[in-house]
């Protein structure tokens, strides 16, 4: 839904501007991000899952664990 404005415009006539013609995505943008969403998580899981990662993350959850209070 477009909102319209009135108002007056060069030579003192009243013009119609139209706002928000293209809100929101397409079918086809939202299918592109959808990919590109796709595609970053399983980069991060990758990642995430690593061997080198994977060590650091266990080392810092097992220091916390053993950490004294």
């Amino acid at each position: 839904m477009a909102m319209r404005w009135w108002s007056w415009g060069r030579g003192r006539r009243w013009t119609r501007l139209r706002a928000g013609g293209d809100a929101g995505m397409s079918t086809a943008e939202y299918a592109v991000g959808t990919l590109a969403a796709c595609a970053l998580a399983a980069v991060l899981y990758k990642v995430v899952t690593s061997g080198p990662v994977n060590a650091a993350m266990q080392s810092l959850i097992t220091r916390a664990l053993h950490a004294p209070f």
